[in-house]
């Protein structure tokens, strides 16, 4: 199946096409160097963004890039803000990061003029576009999306250009314990892995299934079995362990999934016809949001 575009991406954001790069005339920036309209600046002028979303930057990368960099120059401008007298990364930290690294003294840079909500946008959508955020960093971020901005899942899809299900299914990681969250952002768990894990609510046997994980190697469908057997061991005798979901019921899961953009669980009873159908939400917003759909 074809990527769904990305959303409104770095160039609306920026203003790429609604205002020209700022010019700054004063004895702390330089004279244009020719790269569309950019400035050059003191390295040491500029800081990191503090909205940004990875917290891991790759030593090999940052040296390769360093290399290059010695070899070829910044050949993309880091975009910056004015934070006082200094200036704040919006987007290019890694060519900041390997500039210092080549022992450069001045980088090109653009200027742009951008609110802290749209900080936090930006460096989201740079690091989606070259997909170097791990999962958890991922959904941390779009947490905050959320719960600081503001924005509903619907409008985080829009802005990232990705399935609002994608999006919920990567919060969901946000809820196993930390060691686990751990084992996914050190590359020894996979996205895949930790979904299998929220089939059981129960830390101990994710935590058990995470172990056989890093010392067996399962793979993500032995990982499910795994936590399939932890759940029948650990439940009290006398008790009934509910009946398998048949497909039409896991159909009607991920159909209610797609339209309502959460996760969905269908819990038939052990006895009769009935059961219940548990939905899903991250805050009042997406309440609000579920709330509105499901009295369409």
């Amino acid at each position: 199946m074809a990527r769904r575009p990305l959303g409104r991406g770095l160039g609306a954001l920026l203003g790429d096409d609604r205002q020209p790069t700022t010019t700054v005339v004063d004895d702390s920036v330089a004279a244009s160097n020719g790269l569309g309209g950019a400035i050059e600046i003191d390295l040491d002028l500029i800081e990191p963004n503090p909205q940004q979303p990875r917290d891991r930057f790759n030593e090999t990368a940052l040296d390769e890039l360093a290399a290059s960099i010695r070899a070829n120059g910044i050949v993309q401008p880091i975009v910056v803000r004015r934070a006082g007298a200094r200036y704040q990364i919006v987007a290019g930290e890694r060519r900041w990061r390997a500039a210092q690294r080549a022992d450069l003294r001045r980088v090109p840079v653009v200027i742009r003029e951008i609110d802290d909500d749209r900080l936090l946008e930006v460096a989201l959508i740079e690091n989606i576009q070259r997909q170097e955020l791990n999962p958890i960093e991922e959904a941390k971020a779009y947490r905050k999306l959320i719960d600081t901005i503001g924005l509903t899942q619907e409008q985080v899809s829009e802005r990232v250009g990705k399935e609002r299900t994608l999006i919920t299914t990567t919060m969901r990681l946000l809820k196993l314990p930390d060691d686990i969250q751990q084992l996914i952002i050190d590359g020894t768990l996979s996205m895949s892995h930790g979904r299998a894990l929220l089939m059981s609510d129960d830390a101990a046997i994710q935590r058990s299934v995470a172990r056989e994980i890093r010392d067996k190697g399962l793979s993500v469908r032995a990982s499910e079995a795994a936590v399939k057997r932890g759940t029948r061991r650990s439940t009290p005798a006398g008790v009934s362990v509910p009946r398998a979901v048949d497909a039409n019921v896991r159909s009607a899961e991920t159909k209610l999934m797609r339209h309502l953009s959460t996760n969905v669980k269908i819990r038939p009873a052990v006895k009769g016809t009935g059961g219940k159908i548990e939905i899903e939400y991250y805050g009042t917003d997406d309440l609000d949001r579920l709330y509105q759909l499901l009295l369409k």
